[in-house]
């Protein structure tokens, strides 16, 4: 029996060494710290009258700092650059944005954790059918600076011209620069280009997808036994439906659970 039972403490402090290894390098401060784009509905929300935020990066935060024993705390941002200045200033943990080469020079990107497309809306009597349609000389298209969606047309498009906004506007002034035809087309990730449909009568947007968005974790550079405990969290999350049960709580469009990184 003293066997058994000094094993079994031998197992608990190995279990408390290495719990407290995970503190060490996911939430240095004894608190698990993140940030997202608020305006980013495939990455969550924020609820105007509470301030409560939601969706994948919420929920993917408080199940990682439940895991290690720690509180969590997650701040919506105004925009990509708001959410790598606040990895790499240190005022966050982890951030969440979606994939892409020149954030990748900034800071370290885990596994992805969801997919989401990218998509056109148009007015609904416009002639384009598909994405491709859209690519052609005298039409203008309207997307949201630094954002995954516009950097994407911005270095892909030949022929339109792409104005790109400093800022979200609210559905209802992004429906008005199409309806008033001050862009022919916008461009941003499907779920909010199918909400603004929704807001907006007079607007469609096109069944293809002109792009594939992966979003993921970031760190500071050259972490990568933190970046690893984070890859292993979200082997997790994909493989036991946790981020598949947070997608269909958010009702996000076109977002799915990101395939097993090869």
């Amino acid at each position: 029996m003293r066997t058994i039972g000094t094993a079994f403490l031998a197992s608990l402090l190995a279990l408390g060494t290495a719990l407290h290894a995970q503190r060490a390098l996911l939430a240095p401060t004894g608190t698990l710290r993140s940030s997202f784009i608020a305006t980013n509905p495939v990455q969550g929300r924020v609820d105007a009258r509470t301030g409560e935020t939601t969706g994948p990066a919420a929920d993917l935060t408080r199940e990682l700092a439940r895991r290690i024993g720690v509180p969590a705390v997650v701040m919506p941002l105004p925009d990509a650059d708001a959410v790598l200045e606040s990895v790499k200033s240190g005022k966050v943990d982890i951030g969440f944005l979606a994939v892409e080469a020149e954030r990748a020079r900034q800071v370290d990107f885990s596994d992805a954790y969801s997919s989401s497309g990218a998509a056109y809306a148009v007015r609904a009597d416009s002639p384009f059918q598909k994405s491709s349609d859209v690519d052609r000389a005298g039409v203008t298209i309207g997307a949201i600076t630094g954002q995954a969606p516009e950097v994407y047309v911005r270095e892909h498009v030949k022929n339109a011209k792409v104005q790109s906004l400093p800022s979200v506007p609210p559905n209802a002034e992004m429906g008005r620069m199409l309806l008033d035809k001050r862009v022919d087309a916008f461009a941003a990730n499907r779920t909010r280009m199918e909400e603004l449909a929704r807001d907006v009568p007079g607007l469609r947007v096109l069944p293809d997808d002109y792009m594939v968005t992966l979003q993921a974790i970031v760190v500071v550079k050259g972490r990568a036994p933190q970046l690893a405990e984070i890859n292993r969290f979200l082997a997790d999350a994909r493989k036991s439906g946790l981020v598949q049960s947070s997608l269909d709580r958010a009702k996000v469009a076109g977002v799915k659970v990101a395939p097993e990184p090869k």
